[in-house]
């Protein structure tokens, strides 16, 4: 208490309010109506001194406050602040935040499709906004004296992080960086880069959460708790977290109840009382549906709850689940309420659209307090079920895993299905960095005392690797930054080469590749004390053994090669006997998934690329389309005939044949079943081995039979540390190699790409052409391609819906690929501009090879995808809602959100086209007009 300070230490506090009032943080603080935790004291500190920030919190933990000072500061000494977010709907949330704080004239808003107030001293804006500012040298950056970037983790994302650091090192050096970030374990790291190359940077961690989170597993009807908490005598903190031993028992029980035959004992089964306590202990271990989950968490007071499940039509079958249940959990006067707030919200869509996108069955589920929530929804439906959600009007949410990524969506709970995800390639588990970043939407600031994290129990499940995931708390940041065709030309436009390459290996993620190399060097140093021993180990009085190890490990790879080269002419025959097959033949796949009998519909296509991604799907023959005996219609591999295949029948293929259609492929398959279903392959005879009369083998096994050390008694002990020798020093040599190729590698990319632009004519040195001013305007993966487009007139005398058509093909990829069936396209001109953009793709491509510019490392142009065009076509074409989302087979959501990335990239082609004897330009804004109507206007988020 004041009373009980001495006079000394009286002044001293008294001194201290008086600076403290003097400060910049001291008015801010009064803006809030609670008070700030020292992380975010220590951070506004660090900012008002002049220094810069990098903020590691957990989700939830209050970490944009430090950017909010940033927007005070700015605002104070008459600076402008921008501040960014990685997705349009996090800057739409950010920009309605600051506008209610300060006021609609002093906040604007930039993103691909909105510009509110762009001359206000505050804006918000997506990364990518920023990055195209900086290279334009727009007017805009006068003034700027602070940057903010929220979810800078974002640098991460192998698609869009390199924006984050090309923003982070172009920024001017008088701009003050403001780094937001979740909870990563290599801040430190991130720290030190942030220091190099904009000075001064100050890292704040917290890894404490403003909610405690308790982890729990259901099973059955029983709630186990993960961990046994053993406190401290305070009670206030764990001092040991150990799972929880009745999860363990129950693991235990439930993997051994599988039957092994091992059990038998003397021809009887395990007894019957083992069988009775099996039953009663399966009684009480089962995975509980959804309905039965949310009623659980309802019982115990544990909603708001979002469900994260790792599919959209699992999102959207969970909410039916709930409504088919007669899960209700809204009263009357929440009912009510919804319906006005939802009506509000949607009454610019018409009624007709409504139908069309389930509007009436989401209503539903909205009334009762339930709601999906993914990618593939309609973006206004997207934000009313955020809306509601924070307004306590929905209470279950089942979610994809995209809405952990920043939106401002907390719940008392969330509960995880499974741990597996599809990355895109396979089913993985999920990491501890996504486990945290999932839970820790659990627990409502100011609202909750403790937030919830429920994973449902399934079979096979382990807690102590549950309990690994949840008690880890490594998310490291790793660069993916790599150097562009768009960002060579801005940089050599800016820069010259010279710099450029010099601008470029202060990147993150050369600077995380140069700390690598002192490990590895490490290492290498380690292998090569390793080398002396294991030489000393293989030591024959009788002779060299390694020269006696060199010709074991010759004749092995002789052999080895011989097997292969083996193979390579099966496949080789197989690859002709395929060529060969003509429409109409009746095969018999010998392996693989569709094994059996098959109809070929299209022989295929010629050897080659398929997909434009070097070094992922090459194939050395046709790939013929069939239809199997099943109904099935696929496209076959080279891998599906490891011996050559031959006709056994031949069929007449109806020309109305649809293989789309369930009832084309079920009468062609029972035709083919009624003629040839009796035939039986001829089994194919397998060749003499080419070893047993190869003379380069005979050689060397003479050689190692007349070798002194042959007859060594230790000769096998000696062989094995001789394999060891060379195990080790082959693994030597790739570091090595590793060193050398770690060494400057973005800048010997950075290096390739100009080497290729030059020979293109975009750059003569340091000076870029008429074509590279027109690269420099066009951002997007596949920048260059559309240049080339613009340099070749492919687009001339296209109409608009044609345009939109074409330019749909850079932006669009499909989320699985379907080559069974090629993708409709519009008639015309628009089909063969299209078939030109292949063209010159594959052109492109070659001359990446030619560059060494490899798409598996990130670089270069992937191929155009055309499962967009008629789609882009149609809507541009002023075709319904329900006509356009029939044909494409497609969300709403998704095709709302490739629309936005038609119309984006259109803006860019109608400011990059040229002025004079062009229609180009003309014609790609009457595709945005055309573009930008219905559902794709009214959508204020992308």
């Amino acid at each position: 208490m004041t009373e009980d300070l001495t006079p000394a230490e009286a002044y001293a506090a008294a001194k201290a309010r008086n600076a403290e009032q003097a400060t910049a943080l001291a008015p801010f603080r009064e803006m809030y109506e609670f008070g700030l935790d020292p992380f975010q004291i220590e951070a506004c500190q660090a900012l008002e001194a002049g220094k810069g920030v990098l903020v590691a919190a957990p989700t939830g933990s209050g970490k944009t406050i430090v950017g909010e000072f940033a927007v005070h500061l700015a605002l104070r000494q008459g600076r402008k602040c921008f501040y960014t977010t990685p997705i349009k709907a996090l800057s739409n949330q950010k920009y309605a935040d600051l506008v209610k704080r300060y006021g609609p004239d002093k906040v604007g808003l930039l993103t691909g499709d909105n510009s509110v107030n762009g001359d206000a001293p505050v804006i918000v804006m997506t990364t990518e906004v920023l990055r195209n500012m900086l290279y334009a040298g727009s007017q805009a950056l006068s003034g700027l004296g602070y940057v903010v970037m929220d979810e800078v983790h974002y640098l991460s994302d192998r698609f869009r992080g390199a924006v984050w650091e090309e923003v982070i090192i172009h920024l001017p050096e008088s701009v003050t960086l403001v780094s937001l970030s979740a909870t990563v374990s290599n801040a430190e790291e991130f720290g030190d880069w942030l220091d190099t190359v904009r000075g001064d940077t100050e890292v704040i961690v917290s890894e404490s959460r403003p909610v405690p989170l308790w982890q729990h597993v259901l099973a059955g009807r029983r709630m186990y708790d993960l961990f046994e908490e053993e406190t401290d005598h305070g009670g206030r903190g764990s001092a040991r977290r150990e799972v929880n031993p009745d999860l363990l028992r129950l693991a235990r029980t439930e993997n051994s109840r599988t039957y092994n035959p091992r059990e038998r004992r003397r021809g009887k089964m395990v007894r019957e009382a083992d069988r009775e306590r099996e039953r009663r202990q399966r009684s009480r271990i089962w995975t509980p549906g959804r309905p039965e989950v949310i009623e659980r968490l309802d019982a115990e007071g544990l909603l708001p709850a979002i469900t994260f499940i790792f599919s959209r039509a699992g999102c959207e079958a969970a909410v039916q689940q709930c409504l088919y249940a007669g899960l209700r959990l809204n009263d009357d006067a929440a009912r009510t309420r919804v319906r006005e707030i939802v009506e509000s919200r949607t009454a610019s869509i018409p009624t007709e659209d409504l139908n069309v996108l389930g509007y009436y069955e989401w209503l539903e589920g909205l009334e009762r307090g339930i709601a999906a929530h993914h990618a593939g929804m309609l973006p206004t439906f997207k934000e009313v079920v955020e809306e509601l959600f924070v307004r306590g009007l929905v209470k279950a949410v089942f979610a994809t895993e995209t809405l952990a990524l920043g939106i401002n969506m907390p719940a008392r709970s969330v509960v995880l299905e499974k741990l597996v995800k599809w990355n895109g390639e396979q089913h993985a588990d999920i990491t501890p960095g996504e486990y945290t970043q999932l839970t820790g939407r659990a627990g409502r600031r100011g609202i909750d005392v403790e937030g919830h994290a429920v994973v449902l129990w399934q079979r096979g499940m382990d807690p102590g690797h549950l309990g690994g995931l949840a008690g880890t708390r490594t998310y490291p940041l790793r660069s993916s930054f790599k150097p562009s065709y768009n960002m060579a030309v801005n940089l050599v436009d800016q820069f010259g080469r010279h710099r450029s390459r010099e601008l470029l290996e202060t990147s993150f993620a050369q600077f995380q590749a140069d700390k690598s190399v002192v490990g590895i060097s490490r290492q290498v140093q380690k292998n090569e004390e390793g080398l002396e021993g294991y030489r000393e180990g293989m030591t024959c009085h009788l002779g060299d053994f390694e020269e006696y190890a060199g010709l074991r490990r010759d004749l092995k790879d002789r052999e080895t090669e011989l097997a292969k080269q083996g193979a390579t002419q099966r496949r080789a025959e197989a690859a002709a006997s395929l060529e060969r097959l003509k429409p109409g033949d009746v095969i018999h796949v010998p392996t693989g998934k569709f094994a059996g009998l098959a109809l070929v519909l299209d022989p295929g296509i010629p050897a080659g690329r398929t997909n434009g991604h070097r070094g992922f799907e090459q194939h050395d023959g046709p790939r013929p389309l069939v239809l199997t005996a099943e109904r099935q219609v696929k496209r076959l591999a080279s891998i599906d005939f490891p011996v050559p295949v031959e006709a056994l029948e031949r069929m007449r293929i109806p020309r109305s044949f649809n293989p789309r259609s369930p009832q084309s492929r079920r009468d062609l398959a029972s035709a083919l079943r009624t003629k040839a279903g009796h035939i039986t392959p001829e089994r194919h005879r397998r060749q003499r081995a080419e070893a047993a009369d190869d003379r380069e083998i005979a050689r060397l096994r003479a050689a190692l039979r007349a070798h002194p050390c042959h007859g060594c008694d230790e000769r096998e002990d000696h062989a094995r540390w001789a394999e060891r020798y060379h195990r080790l020093q082959r693994d030597t040599r790739q570091l090595e190699r590793r060193i050398e190729g770690r060494t400057n590698t973005i800048a010997r990319t950075f290096d390739r790409i100009v080497a290729l632009l030059t020979e293109l004519d975009y750059l003569r040195g340091d000076e870029v052409t008429e074509h590279g001013k027109r690269l420099a305007r066009l951002y997007g993966e596949l920048d260059l391609l559309a240049s080339e487009c613009l340099r070749e007139g492919v687009w001339e005398g296209l109409g608009p819906a044609e345009l939109a058509a074409c330019v749909s093909a850079l932006v669009f990829e499909a989320r699985q690929s379907d080559d069974a069936v090629a993708p409709k396209l519009p008639a015309g001109k628009a089909k063969a501009a299209l078939g030109e953009m292949v063209r010159i793709w594959g052109r492109l491509d070659a001359l990446e090879e030619d560059f060494k510019i490899n798409q598996a490392e990130g670089v270069g142009q992937r191929e155009p995808d055309l499962g967009f065009a008629w789609a882009a076509y149609q809507w541009a074409s002023d075709k319904g809602l329900d006509e356009v989302l029939r044909e494409a087979e497609m969300p709403a959501g998704d095709f709302v959100r490739w629309c936005k990335q038609v119309i984006d990239v259109l803006g860019q082609i109608a400011a990059a086209a040229p002025r004079e004897n062009s229609t180009v330009a003309k014609n790609a804004r009457k595709a945005v007009d055309g573009l930008l109507r219905g559902v794709v206007a009214y959508s204020s988020v992308g």
